[in-house]
């Protein structure tokens, strides 16, 4: 007893400080303008532009970045311009747009720092002016004003109250969706000036601090692991509403330690980049606080990066993504996948948590977590989905992860069931059943409230209503069948007629498989020319040969590689042939089209070839698409998930990609839980979300290349097989194909 009430006590507190430190990162964004750029040439969230005789240096259009002298560490923005008679110029920094948060700045003064090589006349400072996300604006705000003449050699700090900013649009300017800073023209002195400007943020008037600078905790329990080509340090701290940032301290060979970079309040992991193996390292971190007032250093750790072979860089991609949904991408109360990070903090999604518990599998058996702790994480979401909100036993695309009540991201008429995120969820849970039922008593009673969950999704609910013998997507209480949207192949969904047809109380025919998914109906052949674009495949079957591959199955040439992804995590594509194709072939031929397709590169895009490939949905420099092999689904925008998601369909260039992302671009591309969710090269983007879709098919997909693991645990349940008999071809029972490299 006394031994579970300890844990009991342990897990409180754990939660609770999972709770604090995501209301640290949340608030921490509230606050940011910039602090330091992912690019060392030029920033994507700026612009450059002068009419002459004025000139502004300017890198593709976009402001310099300053790599060399900076206030927060590794670099800075660079501002160099000549002000003359008749000319114009004007640097814009945007606030970096994160996926699903909108800008909500609390605050009531403007504040960053300014450093000049040679002093500045309070008269020749330029004038800065802000825009909002309605695009209302201020009037131009002399910097000089507040600032002064700018003394040579100094960092100076500038705080411009909110309340000097006149509305000079129709409609007034809002600060809390601050959209823009620009800086402008000013005194015509027609002399160049250089100013370097860094930490832009939006704060409350600061009052003076009741903390003594020299009691500012230390960060403590710094732990370095070196990899090739970085170094992951985690370290502990006791965070307090009065930290500004955790500064790292790196010293190479033995020689001085230098500011490397800098983490937000709440995040104790940070991935260095250091560029080669080889390389013998220190490391210390500090704190420091609202004032600006450093801490003392922690003890000092050492690590040395050395040359990976290819199974420790997959275990080692792995682990990273796992953590997505072990640490920050994971809802601190429910243990649900958050939709990304960083984004809403509320909003957890119902298909990336299957995904994500099936990563969690993954980590329990790579040890990557222990055996409890990863029963512990699974028994905490399935509590959650026990008593959230349910329609007909579909679950919501979106819920709140604290309430579990849905959260209509997608507008008004996504409020109710979303049964392709249910399966999704289901896949996960199957998975995890299979998994855990052998591991002791707790493991029993998980896998008994799996069933339970398993058996009340209503999957004939939203095949009877169709009156097309054919699954419907969404079902809402308030608005009935209003979405209409019924599932037809050949896309990411085919993982919902399987479960459909599987379920032991709520089964539907096995006909529907034919007549809804693979359906050659008028309203089918619509569906797929509608998104697609082509007649290519409008069947279902195709039949086609895209850059010399040919395609059974699929439309136009095979989509985005997430269609070969979602359904077949846990569903094992070698196992899996109805009377148009055998699934893993199938799904290997797209993921090469789709490899050929960027080695071609029809729409010249910067930096495409055998390392940069893989065309999925993700995140991109103006949104969200569907990323795929054609001109109209192709913008320079490439997902590593999609490439490393396809490791069991393309392990040789699923590799190569590996090693460009890691070896050449990952400075600007890695983070704390691997690759973030995308890059454009063109744009000289990178991503600054990860997304809770797309980091766990890197995980789960890996894992059935190397081992098999996900695939062999959802294809044991006892539902599955009998399934799979129903939709195979007459006389040819369902075998597993030889498929070099997978399972192995």
């Amino acid at each position: 007893m006394l031994h579970s009430l300890r844990g009991l006590v342990t897990l409180s507190l754990s939660l609770l400080a999972l709770s604090s430190c995501a209301a640290a990162q949340d608030d921490y964004l509230n606050h940011l303008v910039f602090t330091n750029s992912p690019t060392p040439d030029n920033d994507f969230y700026t612009g450059a532009r002068s009419v002459a005789p004025s000139t502004l240096e300017s890198s593709d259009g976009r402001l310099p970045v300053e790599a060399h002298t900076f206030f927060t560490p590794p670099n800075a923005l660079r501002l160099q311009w000549r002000s003359v008679e008749g000319g114009s110029w004007d640097a814009e920094i945007r606030v970096v747009s994160y996926d699903n948060r909108a800008a909500d700045f609390r605050g009531d003064t403007l504040s960053f720092w300014c450093y000049s090589a040679e002093r500045i006349a309070a008269a020749d400072l330029p004038q800065v002016q802000l825009t909002d996300d309605e695009h209302n604006f201020t009037a131009r705000f002399p910097l000089g004003e507040v600032a002064g003449t700018l003394p040579a050699g100094q960092w100076k700090r500038i705080q411009i109250p909110l309340a000097r900013f006149a509305t000079e649009s129709i409609h007034p300017f809002d600060p809390r969706e601050l959209h823009s800073i620009f800086f402008a023209q000013a005194a015509a002195d027609n002399t160049p000036h250089s100013l370097i400007i860094d930490e832009m943020r939006i704060d409350d008037e600061p009052l003076p601090s009741t903390v003594e600078a020299g009691t500012l905790p230390v960060p403590f329990d710094l732990h370095a692991e070196a990899f090739e080509r970085h170094v992951d340090l985690k370290w502990d701290s006791r965070d307090s509403p009065e930290l500004a940032y955790t500064v790292i301290y790196r010293s190479i060979g033995g020689g001085p330690f230098e500011a490397v970079g800098i983490q937000q309040p709440g995040l104790h992991r940070y991935a260095d980049f250091v560029g080669s193996p080889g390389l013998k390292m220190n490391y210390k971190v500090g704190v420091v606080d609202k004032q600006y007032r450093p801490s003392a250093l922690s003890r000092p750790v050492r690590a040395e990066t050395y040359p990976m072979s290819d199974d420790e860089l997959l275990s080692m991609l792995q682990e990273e993504c796992f953590r997505y949904y072990w640490e920050r991408g994971s809802h601190p109360q429910s243990g649900m996948a958050l939709e990304s990070v960083p984004g809403d903090p509320r909003i957890v999604a119902t298909g990336a948590t299957g995904f994500g518990i099936m990563s969690i599998v993954v980590g329990m058996e790579r040890d990557f977590i222990t055996q409890p702790q990863g029963l512990e994480r699974l028994t905490r979401i399935v509590s959650f989905l026990e008593k959230a909100q349910r329609y007909h036993g579909a679950w919501p695309h979106f819920m709140d992860g604290n309430t579990g009540r849905t959260m209509p991201v997608f507008g008004m008429f996504d409020d109710g069931g979303d049964l392709v995120e249910t399966a999704f969820l289901m896949e996960g849970l199957l998975t995890a059943r299979q998994y855990v039922e052998h591991r002791g008593s707790a493991g029993q009673a998980l896998a008994a409230r799996i069933t339970r969950l398993w058996q009340t999704v209503e999957w004939d609910w939203y095949e009877r209503q169709s009156g097309a013998n054919a699954l419907i997507w969404h079902w809402s209480p308030e608005w009935s069948w209003r979405t209409n949207h019924m599932l037809t192949g050949f896309n990411e969904t085919m993982i919902a007629y399987l479960l459909a047809m599987a379920s032991p109380t709520h089964s539907i025919p096995a006909d529907a498989y034919y007549a809804g998914w693979a359906s050659q109906a008028a309203a089918a052949e619509q569906y797929r020319a509608g998104w697609s674009g082509t007649t290519d495949g409008n069947r279902y079957s195709n039949g086609n040969s895209y850059q010399g591959i040919k395609l059974n199955v699929g439309v136009g040439n095979g989509g985005p590689l997430f269609f070969t992804q979602y359904s077949f995590m846990g569903a094992d594509p070698r196992e899996i042939r109805d009377k148009y194709t055998d699934y893993f072939d199938n799904n290997r031929n797209i993921a090469l089209i789709n490899y050929r397709y960027c080695q071609q590169n029809p729409g010249h895009f910067k930096g495409y070839g055998p390392g940069v490939w893989g065309l999925t949905a993700s995140l991109d420099p103006y949104g969200y698409l569907a990323h795929a092999p054609n001109p109209a689904s192709d913008n320079g925008t490439i997902a590593p998930t999609g490439a490393l998601g396809s490791f069991p369909y393309t392990p040789e260039e699923s590799m190569t990609a590996l090693k460009y992302f890691y070896r050449t671009l990952g400075a600007r591309l890695w983070g704390i839980y691997g690759p973030t969710d995308a890059f454009n090269l063109t744009e000289n983007w990178f991503s600054p979300d990860y997304l809770g879709l797309d980091q766990a098919p890197m995980v789960v997909m890996i894992e059935n290349y190397r081992s098999g693991l996900i695939w062999k645990n959802f294809m044991a349940n006892p539902e599955i097989s009998p399934m799979l008999a129903r939709i195979a071809p007459p006389q040819q029972p369902v075998l597993a194909s030889s498929a070099a490299g997978a399972g192995k």
